[in-house]
């Protein structure tokens, strides 16, 4: 399963906002907060009611393809499905995890010699408190488009949107811009906000949910130290091949590295696949 750490965010449960993608996917279980959201960011769509086909779907592909968990997957009357995942860390590879998670919703759709018409138009919305494309737009939308004619679009229904919570321009309504403020930290801006924050604060009153939350946290932490323990024995190998000490140093630095960003997947990695520890040693000049 792939896993959202919570390094990077405030992890007493008290102090937890919006933010925090395990709250936030809480948050979100109320339909009509979650409606008035999507129309926030898609306010084209007519959207009458909202379905949970699953709260925080887990997708499990074949047992050694990489599996995910949803923070929110919804479907609208239209059977139009959205995936909203909340972002606190740039992990340097958000566009490719979208491709991945639209790869596996779409596995989910259709079974085995079913038609491909059968494939639901999909929505798979980031809502970061960074600016990833470093534009300063609040929000950044992709379809499949043709390069030689943009007036030709693919038609196979997938859209992408990142939404940015830092920017300060005028590109979004002001309802959106409302919410991404209060995402950044800031005092609600109206009485959808206000809901939120009521939602929020109810949220955190939940005993079963803050157990389910510490039980995470101290499974992210659990990680943190499986990692250090395999950047240590593969910084051992990696010494013994050259001769020298120095490669255990480099991979304790590497690992504290990637912790700190949040790159668990990497870290994982870093024990079979040599050529891949060598790229993340040079990306951090190490």
């Amino acid at each position: 399963m792939e896993e959202k750490s919570t390094t990077g965010q405030k992890t007493n449960w008290e102090d937890l906002g919006i933010s925090n993608d395990f709250l936030f996917g809480k948050v979100m279980q109320d339909s009509e907060l979650c409606k008035e959201l999507l129309h926030r960011i898609l306010p084209d769509l007519k959207i009458d009611h909202i379905e949970y086909p699953q709260l925080q779907k887990s997708i499990k592909p074949d047992i050694d393809a990489k599996s995910v968990r949803l923070d929110v997957y919804v479907q609208d009357q239209k059977q139009t499905v959205y995936d909203i995942e909340m972002q606190v860390t740039d992990t340097k590879e958000l566009p490719k995890r979208t491709r991945y998670y639209q790869s596996m919703i779409d596995l989910q759709m259709i079974d085995k010699g079913e038609h491909y018409k059968k494939l639901n138009p999909c929505y798979i919305i980031f809502i970061c408190t960074f600016d990833l494309f470093g534009k300063g737009r609040h929000l950044y939308t992709f379809e499949n488009i043709c390069r030689e004619d943009n007036g030709i679009t693919l038609g196979d229904g997938t859209t992408k949107l990142f939404l940015n919570a830092e920017s300060e321009m005028s590109d979004v309504s002001k309802e959106l811009k409302s919410f991404l403020d209060y995402v950044a930290g800031k005092e609600p801006g109206d009485s959808f906000i206000m809901q939120l924050e009521k939602a929020v604060k109810q949220a955190k009153k939940n005993r079963e949910w803050r157990h389910e939350y510490m039980t995470l946290l101290m499974r992210d932490q659990e990680n943190i130290e499986k990692g250090i323990e395999k950047g240590i024995e593969k910084g051992i190998e990696k010494g013994i091949e050259k001769g020298i000490a120095k490669g255990q140093e480099m991979m304790l630095e590497l690992v504290q590295k990637l912790v700190e960003d949040g790159r668990y997947d990497d870290i994982s990695q870093l024990k079979n696949n040599q050529d891949y520890c060598q790229k993340l040693l040079k990306e951090y000049g190490i």
